[in-house]
């Protein structure tokens, strides 16, 4: 089938790095996983035949990655906690520090991102609660052989997911899509850095529960 016509979900779970493609376009795949590229593409006003041929190019350079998709659930839930859960957990202290000390120092500048830094403090709180709630309640419910996509914690934690892409949204605007204006500090730098590799880990998470974790079944 031509990737065109294949859904993001679909496409971000079976082609290593598609993803990474996917946020350099800034189209959802992760709360709008269920879209096909070409819908998505001409919503967004791109060419659905250049990004596809982008994802054949990662296709035939053929990157030795883990595929989820057939992973133990067990080994599913541990790689998502380790590797996502435990990671905003370092990012985020780390990225409001930063995004203070930008505040504070460059603050009569009409590029800095005033107000970011209560935005990620609101952003690391909501996170905190959300992954708590998988922690606690829903990774023990799929690690019994027990979960489904109807599920009610499911469906609630999907609500969530929709409500961190728009906190994502929200975290581009302020920064103007992550740009570094001119002359910026090294610290400057080093938080708008930061932000980006944030948006793609969050992104990717939602992913792999949206997409992978929560389509299975008992």
């Amino acid at each position: 089938m031509n990737h065109a016509e294949q859904s993001l979900g679909l496409l971000a779970r079976t082609i290593p790095g598609a993803t990474k493609v996917f946020h350099e376009h800034h189209l959802d795949f992760c709360c709008g996983g269920k879209q096909t590229l070409q819908a998505a593409a001409q919503k967004a006003g791109l060419s659905a035949d250049g990004i596809a041929a982008q994802l054949s190019a990662l296709q035939d350079a053929g990157d030795e990655v883990v595929d989820w998709t057939d992973a133990p659930t067990s080994a599913l839930i541990d790689h998502i906690l380790t590797r996502y859960h435990a990671r905003h957990r370092e990012q985020l202290p780390e990225l409001i520090r930063l995004a203070r000390r930008v505040e504070s120092v460059h603050g009569d500048r009409p590029e800095c991102p005033r107000g970011l830094a209560d935005h990620l403090e609101t952003m690391q709180q909501e996170l905190e609660s959300h992954m708590q709630k998988e922690e606690m309640v829903l990774f023990p419910i799929y690690k019994r052989g027990m979960g489904h996509p109807g599920l009610p914690p499911v469906q609630m934690m999907r609500m969530e997911h929709d409500h961190h892409g728009t906190e994502l949204v929200r975290l581009e605007a302020l920064t103007n899509d992550i740009t570094l204006p001119r002359s910026a500090c090294n610290t400057w730098r080093a938080l708008y850095l930061g932000l980006q590799t944030l948006c793609e880990d969050l992104m990717a998470h939602i992913h792999l529960e949206n997409n992978v974790l929560f389509e299975r079944a008992a």
